[in-house]
């Protein structure tokens, strides 16, 4: 599966964004797909995941409440929304594909990036 991962930007601090993962070559009900991100100067985090049925979410403490993770089967997509943004939450946010754990990505899309403004 290829994935294209869009939709980054600047916005200010408790704004929205919607970030979207597009795939290619397999349907995104073939694996949990699953958004990551990784700040200047940290390691890439796990942020979202939803599973292949689209029945279960799961998400990172730091965004609950705040980002939802959904998908189009028929547009082949995955996306990400992103509320009540803050300075912390800037990253390169990276879609991700798995066949087994959700922690585990087999495949990646490239990033986005995303900046919060204080």
């Amino acid at each position: 599966v290829q994935l294209q991962a869009f939709g980054g930007g600047l916005v200010q601090a408790g704004g929205s964004l919607r970030l979207s993962c597009a795939a290619s070559g397999r349907t995104v009900s073939s694996y949990n797909m699953g958004w990551f991100r990784q700040a200047p100067g940290k390691e890439r985090a796990f942020v979202a995941t939803i599973s292949r049925n689209g029945g279960s979410t799961s998400y990172a403490d730091s965004v609950k409440g705040r980002f939802t993770i959904s998908r189009d089967v028929a547009k082949n997509t995955v996306y990400l929304q992103m509320n009540t943004l803050k300075p912390e939450d800037t990253a390169v946010y990276y879609c991700a594909a798995s066949t087994l754990g959700y922690l585990f990505p087999d495949y990646w899309g490239q990033g986005t990036l995303v900046t919060v403004s204080s």
